[in-house]
């Protein structure tokens, strides 16, 4: 397979939905994925799987239950790591692109099942 540059914009630029995320690449069985998000998510966590997030565009609230719950803001350029185990919720107040960092295998809702689970997401070309 030949290499060849991933571009963010051109790709984030290709669709439109929320809460879908699209895989951007892979290297050592973890994914590259790009989302576009706004409103709440679910509450979830990943028992096994740490989860990054880096906030491309816009800005994000992070609710964690660690135990306590509270809000992680995180602004364009800022990233975060959810430690597996943790109970989080992304929010999104207004829409904001991020990539996520994540074993292949993660499902983006984790140990909860409901409308929005991906179960294999959606290759970018």
């Amino acid at each position: 397979m030949p290499l060849r540059p991933v571009d963010l914009t051109e790709a984030l630029a290709g669709f439109d939905d929320h809460w879908n995320p699209r895989v951007a690449a892979e290297l050592n069985g973890q994914h590259v994925r790009l989302a576009k998000l706004l409103g709440e998510f679910t509450w979830h966590r990943h028992e096994r799987e740490d989860e990054l997030f880096l906030v491309l565009r816009g800005r994000l609230e992070m609710h964690v239950r660690d135990p306590e719950e509270r809000v992680v803001p995180l602004e364009e350029g800022q990233l975060l790591v959810v430690p597996a185990g943790t109970e989080h919720k992304p929010v999104a107040p207004e829409e904001c692109s991020v990539l996520l960092f994540e074993p292949a295998a993660t499902l983006n809702t984790g140990n909860v099942r409901d409308a929005r689970t991906i179960d294999t997401p959606e290759r970018l070309a």
